[in-house]
């Protein structure tokens, strides 16, 4: 059985990776001083934080349509017998709507999952599906062990600031206020697919403490799976200093650390200088 993978822009996979894992990835939109951008397509990353740095407003981001995605079931059925699509978080992004109104067309042949994630969270749900697959599961073996792997899924991440957030609408005013006084370096996580803040910290350091500590406390890293770290704007040496500052979580467990940059779509509402770990959790169901 030949089984398709699409996913969306919103899991920051470039379309060379997607390609060379025989994968489609439909770009999300970011809108940038009236002119609009296919998300890894018309703009790379460092193009976009440059464009960040000195756009006019700040940017808007808009979904994959239901007729993007019909054009990608059509194409994809004619050599595959299934298709699996995994978009970014319902609860963040109209994507996920889209893909099902779109496979409405396609009885039988589309199965839709909401990765409740985002960023290297749902790029790591995507990795997984792909070992899957790779692996010769059959579609309904495949659904329910991502099913499964989602209780465990977690996306941990220090931001610079929360007004990014605030401005594009994905936290409260009052949220965000409340972590922009005294050099706070907020925490955030995702509880039933939306954004919260897990902690604060006065300055950089205490923060990446804070964070390792809310990884150790979500049940640390199953190295067995699919992890990544992730990180926002044009210079890696915040995660750089994150990685020589957390080495025990580490060490002895894996030689390589994945790297994701955040692409133009969410980098819109975390702005630069955010830094993060996604992974799966060794509990049955991660914590909070």
């Amino acid at each position: 059985m030949n089984i398709k993978i699409i996913s969306d822009s919103g899991c920051d996979m470039s379309q060379r990776e997607a390609k060379e894992s025989n994968l489609t990835i439909l770009p999300l939109k970011t809108l940038i001083d009236g002119i609009e951008y296919r998300d890894g397509i018309d703009i790379m990353s460092a193009e976009f934080y440059e464009k960040l740095d000195c756009c006019q407003s700040l940017p808007s981001t808009s979904q994959v349509t239901p007729a993007e995605y019909a054009d990608a079931y059509s194409t994809a059925l004619e050599s595959a017998d299934d298709i699996l699509v995994i978009t970014i978080g319902a609860k963040l992004s109209g994507t996920f709507q889209s893909a099902n109104i779109a496979a409405a067309d396609f009885p039988g042949k589309i199965h839709v999952l909401d990765s409740g994630n985002v960023a290297a969270g749902q790029r790591i749900l995507v990795d997984y599906a792909l070992r899957l697959r790779d692996q010769g599961c059959s579609i309904n073996e495949m659904l329910l062990k991502l099913e499964q792997a989602k209780r465990r899924l977690c996306i941990i991440a220090r931001v610079d600031t929360l007004e990014y957030l605030k401005r594009g609408g994905r936290l409260s005013k009052t949220a965000a206020i409340a972590g922009s006084i005294l050099n706070i370096k907020p925490v955030l996580g995702l509880e039933n697919g939306e954004i919260v803040i897990l902690g604060k910290a006065r300055g950089s350091k205490a923060g990446n403490n804070l964070l390792t500590d809310l990884i150790n406390k979500q049940g640390g890293v199953d190295f067995s799976m699919p992890y990544m770290l992730v990180y926002s704007g044009n210079d890696d040496a915040l995660l750089k200093g994150y990685i020589d500052n957390s080495r025990c979580l580490w060490e002895g467990h894996t030689g390589h650390l994945p790297i994701s940059i955040i692409g133009s779509t969410i980098g819109t509402h975390v702005g630069p200088g955010a830094i993060g770990v996604a992974f799966f959790s060794n509990y049955e169901s991660h914590r909070n």
